[in-house]
């Protein structure tokens, strides 16, 4: 009896001797692939990834056969703006972090990265993207300024026509760049104000902006089109974070300075009552739609529709434009599913868009072609890139 036992033990485990190598081998030639694949769900490409182009057989989408455009855009006549007699500023707050640092350590692989033929480290890829936000205005809107605000201690390597720097004091670390963004723009206005009241003839109008943006239209129609207007925002339809704080158009009149400045004030109280907390991201945005919102006549529901409206808010009138026009963003897997419209006029790289900036602004180096660029944004902007 306990012999059959014992046997029928020894017949149950004989199979798992020769199953268990085979499946401990299926293990290991698993982890051995496994190690070998890139991880899909936190991989940042160094190379553009096209995919098909959304927006296909709608009208007023863009329409793309690969990098080619099939139904062209095309940079408007600028010539009324230039008979208006007045000029376009791109303004833009900058400063470069942990420079000595980064110069230290530029030989190392992790913190080098190569777009084209260029190689950069974290300071000369913030420089280059920099150096694209000036190209683009420079092909689109060739008479156009821009001027650079920036701490006093960054020595900012830019030599370039049209582009001037303009150092305000204040604390421009990464935890409060946002908060000293709207400092830096009212200061700002406050000396364009002084010099209105100088007696200053000539009208510059300024376009806040980030530097993380590609013009590739003309601005100055919105000044011509929309004449009584002081400031300009481009708007959403987000519940939480309708406003986005990357585009602000300012008129130059006196007037237009001195409402913009009060309105931008409000802007810093609110921020700095209600949204420290996010003080390093979004609590700009968050204190602008507060602002909007707590006017008592405004209707939330206008953010629901791409359509330009004025509203008056705080006794500044204000210019709402969609953002699908005047500050597109390239949908990095999540939103903008509809394309992008024929007659975009600024694109915004935010977050790892950077590289796309680059390799779109050497792509029309290469075609001199805005609509086949556009397409190029349009077919790689679902994919996670490097910085």
């Amino acid at each position: 009896m306990r012999f059959c036992t014992e046997r029928r033990r020894f017949l149950f485990f004989l199979p798992l001797v020769f199953f268990l190598p085979n499946l401990l081998s299926l293990l290991e030639l698993h982890h051995d692939l496994a190690s070998t694949q890139p991880d899909k769900r936190s991989k940042k490409f160094d190379h553009l990834i096209l995919g098909p182009a959304t927006g296909q057989g709608l009208s007023d989408r863009l329409q793309c056969s690969g990098t080619k455009a099939l139904n062209n855009t095309h940079l408007p006549d600028t010539s009324n703006s230039a008979d208006s007699g007045d000029s376009i500023h791109f303004v833009t707050v900058f400063t470069i972090y942990n420079a000595s640092q980064d110069s230290k350590v530029i030989g190392r692989s992790t913190d080098v990265v190569k777009v084209g033929d260029a190689s950069y480290n974290k300071v000369e890829r913030s420089m280059a993207v920099l150096n694209v936000f000036i190209n683009f205005i420079q092909v689109s809107m060739p008479q156009s300024n821009v001027v650079i605000l920036t701490d006093p201690a960054s020595d900012l390597p830019v030599r370039r026509n049209r582009v001037a720097v303009f150092p305000i004091q204040g604390e421009y670390s990464r935890d409060t760049l946002m908060l000293q963004r709207i400092r830096s723009y009212i200061s700002f206005l406050d000396a364009k104000l002084d010099e209105q009241r100088q007696g200053t003839t000539h009208i510059n109008h300024y376009i806040f902006t980030d530097s993380d943006m590609a013009v590739v239209g003309d601005l100055g129609e919105i000044f011509h089109k929309h004449p009584k207007f002081h400031l300009a925002l481009t708007f959403r339809n987000n519940k939480a974070q309708p406003l986005n704080s990357g585009f602000i158009a300012v008129r130059g009149t006196e007037d237009g300075i001195r409402r913009a400045k009060t309105f931008l004030e409000e802007v810093l109280k609110i921020y700095s009552s209600r949204f420290m907390k996010a003080s390093r991201m979004l609590g700009d945005q968050l204190a602008l739609a507060w602002v909007v919102r707590s006017n008592p006549s405004f209707d939330a529901r206008k953010f629901s529709k791409p359509e330009t409206f004025v509203e008056e808010i705080n006794g500044a009138s204000v210019l709402f434009l969609p953002c699908a026009l005047y500050n597109w963003t390239p949908p990095e897997g999540a939103g903008q599913f509809h394309g992008m419209p024929l007659n975009v006029k600024v694109v915004h790289f935010k977050g790892s868009r950077k590289r796309l900036m680059l390799e779109s602004w050497n792509f029309f180096q290469s075609s001199s072609s805005i609509s086949d660029m556009l397409c190029l944004i349009l077919s790689s902007g679902r994919t996670k890139y490097d910085f």
